[in-house]
Formats: C-alpha cells, sequence, structure tokens
C-alpha cells in the first residue's frame, strides 16, 4: 500500500495550527476569564482576532501563489 507523504504532512499541519489556536482560544481565554472575568476575556478575543488577521492575509497571498505556480507549470 502506497501512502502519500505530502498529503498526511499537510494535514498533519493543518491539525497542528487548529489544535493550536483552540488551545490559545480555550485555555488562554479560559484563564483570562476566571482570573480578570468575562469583560477582559472579550477584549482578549479581540486581541487575538486583530492578531490572526495579518496572518490570515499572509496566507491567503501563500495560497495563491501556489496556485499560480502549479498552474504556470502545467500541474
Amino acid at each position: 500500500m502506497l501512502r502519500d507523504l505530502r498529503k498526511y504532512a499537510a494535514q498533519t499541519h493543518t491539525r497542528l495550527i487548529v489544535g493550536g489556536v483552540a488551545l490559545l482560544l480555550v485555555v488562554g481565554l479560559g484563564l483570562v476569564a476566571l482570573l480578570y472575568g468575562v469583560p477582559a476575556a472579550l477584549m482578549g478575543l479581540l486581541c487575538i482576532l486583530g492578531m490572526l488577521v495579518p496572518i490570515a492575509l499572509v496566507g491567503l497571498v501563500m495560497l495563491l501563489l501556489d496556485v499560480i505556480v502549479k498552474k504556470s507549470r502545467g500541474e
């Protein structure tokens, strides 16, 4: 049985990123809410979302570049 290691690696990276973001949101905001209250946790959520916007934009640009390169190669 053959395995597609590139697909497996991409799937693993995606799972790690989603898990890290979920951990940040649940544990981080949970601790902030526990120690400082819900309004502080909502402000923390706003800050986290503000941080994720530029990261998502860079990811989208990289994905677009990947699509362009694959199209120019004829893949």
